[in-house]
């Protein structure tokens, strides 16, 4: 879910493991927010997949099918949707007004937050399709372990089970 604290999770997940991490923004925005092609993206998200070990902090449709197809396990945080908003918007304004890199030089600004294609309002439209095929994946057969987190406390206690 955007805003929820993937990269977060991942970058933990990554460092009590000894894992490799890998940031999806960095692997699909260019400098100046210009969005990699999607076959470039494919391409090194499966050079990251044909590892024998990995953590990414996300997947998106275009290229999915590529690491659940390696992943041994896939953790998923299925928090409310307020709260994933308020931490969202807390990320994005603190980013916009300390000018804090998000990936590849980028930055957000606080124009950008308000327009039809801003990370908020595509939060708003992703988040039921998102939150869906969280849920159904835990029981699909297809699939990998799924381990669907559905606050920061149970996140918290999931990971120090590890």
């Amino acid at each position: 879910m955007t805003g929820s604290g993937k990269t977060t999770l991942a970058r933990r997940i990554g460092q009590r493991t000894g894992l490799p991490w890998h940031a999806v923004d960095d692997l699909t925005w260019e400098p100046g927010w210009v969005e990699v092609p999607t076959a470039v993206q494919r391409q090194r998200i499966a050079a990251i997949c044909a590892g024998d070990a990995w953590v990414l902090d996300s997947a998106y449709l275009s290229w999915i099918d590529v690491p659940t197809a390696r992943a041994d396990l896939i953790v998923c945080l299925d928090y409310p949707r307020l709260l994933c908003l308020f931490r969202l918007l807390r990320r994005s304004l603190t980013s916009a007004v300390r000018r804090t890199e998000i990936c590849n030089g980028n930055t957000e600004s606080l124009r950008a937050l308000f327009t039809r294609d801003s990370i908020v309002v595509q939060q708003f439209r992703s988040f039921p399709r998102k939150r869906a095929r969280m849920r159904a994946w835990r029981h699909d057969p297809a699939m990998p372990p799924v381990v669907l987190l559905r606050s920061p406390r149970a996140t918290r206690a999931w990971l120090t089970s590890m």
